[in-house]
């Protein structure tokens, strides 16, 4: 039997057979019953102390996001909880909130940059961390139990809403005060790809004194990530040439990613945005140990770039949350992934794609440099992404095939570039990056594994 929770939380197709009304509900239950407990700790190993558990809960803007936070909140409840509702709020909202409000823990359903019709259900702690893999591990084991024997209270003791006035727009204050400039001047493109973003990034932009063009703003629930945001950032691009912007910024789904384009139309990933925050840290003296954290994807660029300024570079593998724990570990103040996740550990506990925004914005207020100057810094190794669509991702790391393609595809490169193949945590995909200095060899060696990969597992 897989495992219930992937890199980001549960997942899957909304109220299909890996993600129902019936599943949210159980691991509301068993949330609030580790909460009760004192079971519920994050990355940084706290918990709430043993007591009637809070939880805050929010969703993004999916047409199945009102079912599942309904279920999971109704779950809660019935086992003596009470939850603080906040509607269509970004993932990373939810886990300031968290914290802010003192809940106990927190939940968001969303299924980030995914299409609509897949939702997902994260949790976080109480100070805003995502949940560790034992405790995780824990909420499964209540979850696919033969018996609930769960709290099951009545009368005054069942659980109940408590909505909470002003809630999201103190949030949004707080992205605000993040930056210690004004971005007056300053014309920008926000694509929020009618997310949960779609509201709260322009307002944030707004205050902050940016003239903002907002796209991506009118979710009708089965329109998010659809041709838009950070998954599809042609949209962006053109709307920034269009419009005569400085720069052009897009969110996915739940906003815990940020992309950034140019003032010339041209995509700025995660790995520049990396960079470019990092050189602005280490000079305002606010990197400790010189050092940042990054996944295996990172490009090989942007390690040696940031070696010749004398600051290490950390991997981890892939999702933000192993990159968090990565940075409590080592005192980090900076991480994130190519894919647009960064945590600025001074303001946040988790990837912000807002909060990126405003800090990438600063520094182009703080430099006087255009986005382009800025990334063009950076150099950046050719690589080669492959997602093959398979039937099952398990056995892939044992299977003989897949590992002589491997092999053969690293012998090619003799030591001047990297493989990584890896399984999606949210997808039945297995993904393939090369990465070396000749990209017509990276394109041929990555279609012989795609090949390799897809005739025995797809």
């Amino acid at each position: 039997m897989s495992r219930l929770f992937g890199t980001d939380g549960v997942r899957g197709v909304a109220n299909a057979p890996e993600l129902t009304p019936e599943l949210a509900f159980a691991l509301g239950r068993a949330a609030a019953r580790l909460a009760a407990e004192g079971r519920l700790q994050g990355a940084d190993g706290r918990a709430a102390a043993a007591r009637r558990p809070l939880a805050v809960v929010g969703r993004d803007t999916r047409r199945s996001g009102t079912m599942l936070a309904a279920a999971v909140s109704a779950g809660i409840q019935s086992a003596g909880g009470d939850v603080i509702p906040l509607g269509v709020i970004t993932t990373p909202g939810v886990a300031y909130l968290t914290r802010e409000l003192g809940a106990d823990f927190g939940v968001v359903i969303s299924a980030s940059h995914n299409p609509a019709e897949y939702n997902g259900i994260k949790f976080f702690s109480r100070d805003g961390f995502k949940l560790p893999d034992p405790v995780e591990d824990e909420l499964e084991a209540l979850v696919r139990a033969a018996s609930d024997d769960g709290p099951r209270p009545t009368g005054p003791e069942v659980g109940t809403e408590r909505p909470v006035a002003g809630a999201v727009e103190r949030y949004v204050e707080y992205l605000a005060g993040t930056a210690d400039v004004s971005l007056r001047g300053l014309k920008v493109v926000v694509d929020c790809g009618h997310g949960a973003a779609y509201r709260l990034a322009p307002a944030v932009l707004e205050r902050l004194g940016a003239e903002v063009i907002a796209i991506g703003v009118e979710p009708d629930g089965m329109n998010i990530n659809a041709g838009c945001g950070s998954t599809c950032p042609e949209a962006l691009q053109a709307a920034v040439l269009a419009h005569g912007a400085q720069v052009g910024i897009a969110h996915d789904g739940d906003a815990d990613r940020c992309l950034a384009v140019d003032e010339r139309g041209r995509l700025v990933d995660g790995d520049a945005i990396l960079g470019i925050c990092a050189l602005d840290l280490l000079r305002r003296g606010e990197l400790p140990g010189r050092q940042v954290v990054a996944t295996v994807m990172s490009n090989m660029g942007l390690e040696m770039w940031l070696r010749e300024h004398g600051i290490q570079l950390l991997r981890t593998k892939v999702g933000d949350r192993y990159v968090l724990e990565q940075m409590l570990a080592t005192g980090a103040a900076l991480g994130g992934e190519q894919s647009g996740h960064i945590i600025f550990r001074r303001y946040s506990t988790t990837g912000d794609g807002i909060l990126t925004a405003v800090q990438l914005l600063a520094v182009m207020v703080r430099s006087g440099r255009p986005l382009s100057e800025l990334a063009e810094q950076i150099p950046r190794f050719p690589q080669v992404l492959e997602n093959v669509r398979v039937r099952q991702k398990e056995g892939w790391a044992e299977n003989p095939r897949i590992q002589a393609a491997i092999r053969r595809a690293e012998e090619r490169l003799a030591g001047r570039g990297r493989v990584l193949v890896r399984p999606s945590g949210t997808e039945p995909l297995i993904r393939v990056m090369i990465e070396g200095p000749d990209p017509s060899l990276l394109a041929e060696m990555a279609a012989e594994l795609r090949e390799v990969i897809a005739a025995e597992l797809g």
